[in-house]
C-alpha cells in the first residue's frame, strides 16, 4: 500500500490520480486475496462519490485525515 501510495504521490502512474490531482489518502481496506481486493475496488468505483462512500469513510476517518502522511513524511 504505501509503494502504491509513494508511486501516486510521484505522479508516476496515470489515471484518475494524477488527472484530478489527489493527494490525501482517507480510506483504505487491506486483504490478502488479490481477486477480493480486486472485487471490492470495482464495487466501490462503480458509484459516485455518493453518500454511501462517505459514510464508508467517515466509519473510520471521520476527521478526513491523510492516512498516509506518515508515509510520506519517509520519502
Amino acid at each position: 500500500m504505501e509503494r502504491r501510495v509513494l508511486e501516486h504521490r510521484k505522479r508516476e502512474q496515470e489515471g484518475f490520480t494524477k488527472r484530478y490531482n489527489v493527494t490525501q489518502l482517507v480510506y483504505f481496506e487491506s486483504t490478502h486475496d488479490v481477486s477480493n481486493a480486486l472485487a471490492r475496488e470495482k464495487e466501490i468505483k462503480k458509484s459516485p462519490r455518493t453518500k454511501k462512500k462517505i459514510a464508508l469513510i467517515l466509519t473510520t476517518n471521520p476527521e478526513w485525515r491523510n492516512l498516509a502522511a506518515d508515509w510520506l513524511k519517509r520519502v
